[in-house]
C-alpha cells in the first residue's frame, strides 16, 4: 500500500488518467487534422436516416480526415430539443461506424448549453467513447467572464476540451482576448476552432495562446470557413519576452470546418500540400494562393454568404445530396432551406472550379458506403 487515503488515491489516478488523455489528444490535433463537421441525414419525414448517416461518416474517414465533429452546428443545434432528442443516437451512430476501422479518427462531440446540459452532454460523449468534446459558449452572452471560465472549467473535467469561436450570424457570441486568456489556462484545454469570421478576433486567440505560453501545446484549428487557407498558410510571429531569443512563430495547423462536410478528399489533398510547403518553409505556391480564394468563392455558394449564411446547411445538403450520399436537403426546421438562387451559385462554382469536387471519389465508393 501506498499509505494515502484511498479517495486520496482515486483522485490522483482520475487526474493522471485526465492528463494521459489530454496528451494523447493534442499529440494527434497537433499533428494537423481535416476534421469535418458532420451534417445530419434526415428522411423526407425528417427522421434520422441512420443509413446514409453512416455513409457520411464512412465517405469522411476514406476521404483522408483525419477526425470527426459530431453533434455541432453543421449537425443542426436542433437534435437536442427534447420533442427531436436525436443527439444520443447521432453521436452513437457515428461512433459505432467510426469503430469499423482499425484507425478510427479523432472524435469530438459537440457540447453547449447552460452547465448542466453541457456536463449532461460531456458525460454522454465520454460514455460513448468520445475523445474530447468541442465547447460551444452560443447562448450564454449574458453570463460574466468568471461563469464562463468556470463552466469552461468544469466540462474538462469530464473530456478534454477544444474552445470553439463560433461566429455571432450563425449563433456565437462575441469573446475578449481577456476571456482567451484565462481559458487558455485551462488545463485541459487541448486545442481551439478559431470560427468568428473575423481577422480580429482571430488573432485575439492567438495572441491569448501565445501569451499564456501555450502555443506547445494548444493546437489550433481553423473554422473560418472564408479564409481556409488563408489560416493555414500564415505564420504568426511574435517578438519573445526576451528580444534576444528572436521571434516566436506559431501556426494554425489544421481544420475542423462545416465547409470541409463537402470535397472531403479534395480538402485532404490540399492540406496535405500546405503541409509539405510549411513544413519545408519554402514560398508559397501561386497555385495555392489561387487555390486560396478559389476555396472562399466555393464557400460563398455553400454557405450563401449572400444572405448572411441562412441557406448555410442546406447549400452543404445539397452538394451531398448531388454525389447521391444524401436523399434530400431536409434540416430539422422544415424553413431552413436554399436561398434563392443559391443552387446556381452551386451550379456556378462547380463549373469553375471542377478540380475541387471529389465527385468521381465519391461515385467510386458511394454504393458501398450506404450498404
Amino acid at each position: 500500500m501506498n499509505g494515502l487515503p484511498r479517495t486520496t488515491r482515486e483522485i490522483q489516478t482520475k487526474a493522471g488518467t485526465m492528463a494521459d488523455r489530454c496528451d494523447a489528444v493534442r499529440r494527434r490535433l497537433q499533428q494537423g487534422l481535416v476534421i469535418p463537421a458532420h451534417p445530419l441525414a434526415l428522411t423526407a419525414e425528417r427522421k434520422l436516416d441512420e443509413r446514409r448517416q453512416r455513409a457520411l461518416t464512412r465517405y469522411y474517414i476514406e476521404a483522408g480526415s483525419g477526425g470527426l465533429a459530431v453533434g455541432v452546428h453543421t449537425t443542426q443545434f436542433a437534435i437536442r430539443q427534447p420533442e427531436i432528442a436525436m443527439y444520443p443516437s447521432v453521436l452513437q451512430l457515428a461512433m459505432q461506424t467510426a469503430r469499423e476501422y482499425a484507425q478510427h479518427p479523432l472524435m469530438i462531440a459537440g457540447v453547449l448549453g447552460d452547465t448542466e446540459q453541457a456536463l449532461a452532454e460531456a458525460t454522454l460523449a465520454q460514455d460513448s467513447g468520445y475523445d474530447a468534446v468541442l465547447l460551444s459558449l452560443g447562448g450564454l452572452g449574458h453570463w460574466s467572464e468568471d461563469e464562463l471560465v468556470a463552466h469552461c472549467r468544469r466540462i474538462g473535467e469530464v473530456l478534454p476540451v477544444m474552445g470553439f469561436y463560433l461566429q455571432p450570424a450563425v449563433g456565437g457570441i462575441q469573446l475578449s482576448y481577456r476571456f482567451w486568456r484565462r481559458f487558455v489556462e485551462i488545463e485541459t484545454v487541448i486545442g481551439i476552432k478559431i470560427a468568428p469570421f473575423s481577422r480580429y478576433f482571430t488573432l485575439d486567440v492567438v495572441r491569448a495562446v501565445v501569451d499564456a505560453g501555450r502555443h506547445g501545446d494548444i493546437a489550433l484549428y481553423t473554422g473560418n470557413d472564408d479564409t481556409i487557407l488563408h489560416d493555414l498558410l500564415t505564420p504568426f510571429t511574435f517578438l519573445n519576452r526576451n528580444p534576444q531569443d528572436g521571434a516566436l512563430e506559431v501556426r494554425i495547423v489544421g481544420g475542423l470546418l462545416g465547409h470541409w462536410a463537402v470535397w472531403t478528399r479534395a480538402a485532404s489533398r490540399i492540406l496535405e500540400q500546405v503541409q509539405a510547403v510549411t513544413q519545408a518553409r519554402a514560398p508559397i505556391p501561386t497555385e495555392l494562393m489561387q487555390l486560396a480564394y478559389q476555396i472562399t468563392d466555393s464557400n460563398a455558394a455553400f454557405f450563401d454568404a449572400a444572405n448572411a449564411y441562412r441557406g448555410c446547411i442546406p447549400g452543404l445538403h445539397e452538394v451531398l445530396r448531388r454525389q447521391g450520399l444524401l436523399e434530400g436537403i431536409w434540416c430539422v426546421d422544415p424553413e431552413e432551406c436554399l436561398s434563392p438562387g443559391q443552387s446556381e451559385e452551386i451550379d456556378r462554382v462547380y463549373r469553375q472550379y471542377p478540380h475541387l469536387n471529389d465527385d468521381d471519389f465519391v461515385a467510386q465508393h458511394r454504393d458501398r458506403w450506404l450498404s
